[in-house]
């Protein structure tokens, strides 16, 4: 806080003597001069405008921290809020809006749409380019061997030819991947025919053709799906 300060000039203090006739030295007599005697700035008195800048500075910064303080807070809520609610179950990956399980059981066709829906799911349907790059991207890393593939929930087992998907709906002819020369209906193993569809391809799938008509009974692995958490 700033100082006035008052000066006071040439003052004499006189001390009296006691012995007229004794001379006394002239040290007697003090004289004081440009006497300054400061004191602090009364309560009320303006303030310099530097000091204004700096306590609105000041104001600023710590309107600023408390602001940072309150943001970190919320991203960190959000943060738990999102580990808290998941949208898929443990060992269910998320996509597009659905959760996927791949079974690393070896099953037939009707045991694996069994077991996708004891788990609130069935066999995926794939709607899209989008989901069957997501799957073949998946199965890269999940196939031991190169005909080490999925079940998928496409099947003509009803009607041969007639290609349905586990939700009863046709599949769309302007949207398959079939691999060249699939579907065959190869009878050589089963004389029932490959009525049910597979898919994996462990090198990559040129322009996502990774079906595989394959029989029903064969043991495979599966894809399962369920839609995620609302």
């Amino acid at each position: 806080m700033a100082e006035a300060e008052v000066l006071y000039s040439d003052i004499k203090f006189k001390r009296a003597r006691g012995n007229t006739d004794v001379a006394t030295p002239s040290t007697d007599e003090a004289t004081y001069s440009e006497v300054k005697i400061s004191k602090t700035q009364r309560p009320g008195s303006k303030q310099p405008a530097a000091s204004n800048r700096r306590s609105g500075v000041t104001s600023e910064r710590v309107a600023l921290l408390v602001l940072s303080v309150l943001l970190a807070a919320a991203v960190t809520a959000l943060g738990v809020t999102h580990e808290a609610c998941p949208r898929c179950e443990d060992g269910w990956e998320p996509h597009g809006g659905k959760c996927y399980f791949f079974s690393s059981v070896t099953l037939t066709w009707d045991q694996s749409r069994t077991e996708c829906r004891s788990m609130r799911g069935d066999l995926v349907v794939i709607n899209n380019r989008e989901e069957q790059r997501f799957l073949v991207s998946r199965l890269r890393g999940k196939m031991d061997t190169h005909d080490d593939r999925f079940w998928i929930g496409l099947t003509d087992s009803k009607n041969e030819s007639e290609w349905l998907w586990v939700d009863d709906t046709r599949l769309n002819t302007s949207l398959t991947f079939w691999r060249d020369y699939e579907p065959n209906n190869l009878k050589y193993d089963n004389s029932d025919g490959e009525d049910c569809v597979r898919m994996g391809q462990k090198k990559g799938a040129e322009e996502l053709k990774a079906w595989k008509d394959e029989s029903c009974k064969s043991p495979q692995k599966s894809i399962c799906e369920k839609p995620e958490k609302a």
